[in-house]
C-alpha cells in the first residue's frame, strides 16, 4: 500500500476511532438517564457497524505475515 494511501486509512481509522468512543458516551449516558431500551440497541448497532469498519482498515494497514 503506498505511503499516500496508507496515510489517508490511518486518518480514516482515527476518525472512526473517536465516533466509535462517543457512541460508548452517548449509549452509557443513555443508560444512566433510563433511556428506551431500543434505541440504546440501536446505538449499539451502530457502533458495531463501526466497529467493524475500524476492523477491516486496520487489517488493511497491518500486512497478516504468517511467521
Amino acid at each position: 500500500m503506498p505511503d499516500q494511501e496508507q496515510a489517508e486509512v490511518r486518518l480514516i481509522v482515527a476518525r472512526l476511532r473517536q465516533e466509535h468512543e462517543d457512541y460508548d458516551v452517548a449509549i452509557n449516558a443513555m443508560i444512566a438517564t433510563g433511556c428506551d431500551a431500543l434505541r440504546v440497541q440501536r446505538m449499539k448497532k451502530k457502533k458495531l457497524v463501526i466497529k467493524d469498519k475500524l476492523t477491516k482498515l486496520e487489517d488493511q494497514i497491518i500486512p497478516n505475515i504468517i511467521a
